[in-house]
């Protein structure tokens, strides 16, 4: 959407400029302007975006005259534009709104560079401006509009494609045949499972945004948690049934997870396996009809076959295992009948509803009478002065800035600023060192690429002006769709694109290109320099900071469903889940420069992607705690066990500890071991639940998660109960 968006704000203001006859440099400077225009803006609500971009308008006026004055004076030019870049970065703390008029300010500034604006040109620089915003609100209000409501329904229709492909590829763990591609098929489970955990975060981000209210956004949130947790319960209740040795919850979040091992012999009867097959087949016909509109009989038919596993009568006769994956199949059942009410608004055709059916509309009734907006809780303490980041990296980029007009300068004096660009582009989105290190890196790599692929191009347009404009449009389509893929890729698009820009203004040659790589080179050289030694932020303790929220988060997750599975007062648990989701994938996104490839530190790889998946882990089964526990208040099944008040105390002093030992090196408690939760239960009935029962799930649960939490005391370095302490080496 962005690539098209942005495609088509430029051919609109090369339309305009192109009937008014503008020359190279204008149509250029159009086109880069229509593209800044676009992308800069982030905000979700069309109001927001359109005061932005009226905002955007004279700011980038103001710009582009500056430009044009000071491109006469060196050193006053060079410092105003050390200014512009601090201030571009620092008014980020004001939100989307300051982002994108920082942006906007900058990449024009440099736009005026790149064209070499004078001051005899503000005129059609002025009009080439009004036709590129007014390109780019056309795009973005009319030809590729997107609304909050439109983003979100979108976003709800990739997740039931996901969805569907988890369950197809769950599918493919039942028969024979799956015993020769085990290692594959798990593979690609966990991948997909990731996804859809991906995309269920996306649209907990649009939520507020696009829901009509309150209570329509956490009902539909609740239905996306129960549908992904009964996703990939399914998928780790399969491979246990066909008995894979090593098939645990950590096989599904490990990268490099031991291989499984299938057994000689089917575990699953003959009968049971074809029955189970079948069955997922028609759990997947269910996930890919959750439009509007009567199912139809045949879907009425197996949804109701589905749900019916929910009673322990119609179970089949088979192994406790087995069984369990026959229930994970009408939960899951379930979950796509409460995701199918939700996103129909409740309209569906009930006539043929079995009993079973009836029961499950009535419990998702109760819940959605249930819900009701809750007030935000206060917020966090915010940082102040050189701690606050947008500061911190103000000072770090005008630094690196300072440093590469300098290089750049003795490289080159006419395009000295490829070096500015690189210095800011590797900050941006970057919190740590490691993190610009290897964002500059990438930057280097594509552009490298990118200058081949230049030079050939160049070489085969030559002086036909549209069709240089045609692969422009094409470079900037592929710049954004794979921006959020490879960094890497989206420099060699723009690297590409400046080839065939350079060819526009006449000003193409192979040196002007290697020149390109040089002054990339130093400016991500400049931009690391800058983050090294300028109030650094080490890699380090910026996994340290995210790794005690998400500890934090997951002991607050825990112990308030396990209070409210006792009996508690009921609390917003699936906010506090999805809290804990994004701590988490902050953390997982301040890992990358551990796990990248190309670290030295393959130790340090190894125990980081160890501890994120173990976390990924413990997430899974605190969101499935806290599902659980959202059901106690309003369900007729499910009553809370008093008993369960104390199964999770361990846990929680554990994560206590470990949280303690990341706030302080000093800290000398222990991280206890001992019975099973199950164990650890009070009252007369200690002996354990019966198989199937809530209480047993739960017991389950938690037993994991107790688990979890005390295999991250070794890779922390936090002792254990009986055992010595080690240096941490995460």
């Amino acid at each position: 959407m962005a690539g098209l968006r942005t495609v088509a704000s430029i051919v609109l203001a090369l339309a305009v400029l192109a009937a008014f006859g503008a020359p190279a440099p204008l149509l250029v400077a159009g086109a880069m302007a229509a593209m800044v225009a676009t992308f800069a803006i982030s905000e979700r609500v069309p109001k927001d975006q359109a005061l932005t971009l009226a905002l955007g308008f004279p700011t980038a006026v103001a710009a582009v005259s500056l430009g044009a004055v000071l491109n006469q004076y060196v050193v006053a030019g060079d410092l105003f534009f050390i200014a512009l870049i601090f201030t571009a970065v620092y008014v980020r703390r004001f939100g989307d709104r300051g982002t994108a008029l920082g942006l906007i300010g900058f990449q024009i500034y440099f736009v005026s560079l790149f064209v070499h604006a004078r001051v005899g040109m503000l005129p059609e620089l002025t009009g080439t401006l009004a036709a590129a915003f007014l390109g780019a609100a056309v795009g973005r209000f009319v030809l590729v509009r997107a609304t909050p409501e439109g983003v979100l329904d979108r976003l709800r229709h990739a997740f039931r494609a996901r969805l569907a492909q988890v369950v197809l590829i769950e599918a493919e763990l039942v028969g024979e045949a799956a015993a020769d591609r085990v290692e594959k098929t798990v593979d690609d489970l966990r991948r997909q499972t990731a996804r859809l955990h991906e995309c269920a975060l996306m649209i907990q981000g649009r939520l507020d945004d696009g829901t009509r209210d309150a209570a329509s956004a956490a009902l539909l949130q609740r239905r996306i948690a129960d549908a992904e947790i009964a996703a990939e319960r399914l998928g780790l209740m399969l491979m246990k049934a066909r008995d894979y040795e090593g098939a645990d919850t950590l096989t599904l979040h490990l990268p490099d997870a031991s291989a499984l091992t299938a057994p000689t012999d089917s575990p699953i009867e003959d009968a049971t396996t074809q029955r189970l097959r079948r069955d997922l087949a028609g759990l997947h016909l269910l996930i890919t009809r959750l439009g509007p509109g009567a199912p139809g009989t045949a879907l009425t038919v197996i949804r109701n076959r589905l749900l019916s596993y929910r009673d322990e009568e119609n179970l089949p006769d088979a192994p406790l295992a087995v069984q369990d994956v026959f229930r994970c199949v009408g939960e899951a059942a379930r979950a796509v009948l409460g995701l199918r009410l939700a996103i129909n608004d409740g309209v569906d055709d009930e006539s043929d509803d079995a009993p079973e059916t009836t029961r499950s509309r009535e419990e998702f009734e109760a819940e959605g009478l249930s819900i009701a907006a809750e007030e935000a809780g206060d917020e966090d303490e915010q940082p102040h002065g050189l701690d606050r980041p947008t500061t911190r990296a103000a000072c770090q980029v005008a630094v690196g800035s300072a440093l590469a007009i300098v290089g750049g300068e003795f490289l080159s004096s006419q395009r000295w600023y490829w070096a500015v660009l690189t210095c800011w582009v590797v900050f941006l989105n970057t919190s740590s060192t490691g993190e610009i290190v290897v964002k500059g890196y990438r930057r280097v790599l594509g552009t490298v690429c990118g200058v081949v692929a230049g030079v050939g191009l160049a070489g085969l347009v030559g002086h036909h002006t549209w069709t240089a404009f045609l692969l422009v449009l094409l470079c900037v389509f592929g710049m954004f769709f794979t921006a959020p893929l490879s960094y890497a890729l989206m420099s060699f698009f723009v690297t590409a694109m400046l080839g065939l820009l350079y060819t526009l203004l006449n000003t193409y040659s192979a040196a002007v290109l290697v020149l390109r790589i040089e002054e990339t080179a130093l400016g991500a050289s400049c931009g690391m320099i800058a983050a090294l030694m300028v109030l650094p932020v080490r890699t380090g303790e910026r996994t340290d900071q995210q790794l005690r929220a998400v500890l934090e988060r997951l002991r607050d997750v825990s112990t308030a469903a396990v209070a409210q599975l006792s009996g508690g007062t009921p609390v917003d648990l699936l906010d506090m889940a999805r809290d804990l989701d994004t701590a988490l994938d902050e953390l997982r996104r301040s890992t990358r420069p551990l796990t990248h490839p190309i670290t030295p530190l393959r130790v340090r790889r190894r125990t980081a992607r160890y501890v994120v998946a173990m976390l990924e882990t413990c997430a899974y089964h605190a969101r499935s705690l806290a599902a659980t526990a959202e059901l106690v208040p309003d369900s007729t099944r499910i009553a809370a066990d008093p008993r369960l008040a104390g199964a999770v105390r361990r846990i929680h002093d554990n994560l206590d500890v470990l949280t303690a030992y990341l706030t302080d090196e000093q800290a000398t408690g222990e991280v206890e071991s001992g019975a099973s939760i199950a164990a650890m239960l009070e009252g007369p009935q200690a002996a354990g639940p019966r198989p199937g029962t809530v209480t047993f799930r739960v017991l389950r649960h938690l037993q994991r998660l107790d688990e979890g939490v005390i295999g991250l005391a070794r890779p922390l370095g936090v002792p254990v109960a009986g055992t010595e302490r080690r240096r941490t080496a995460a």
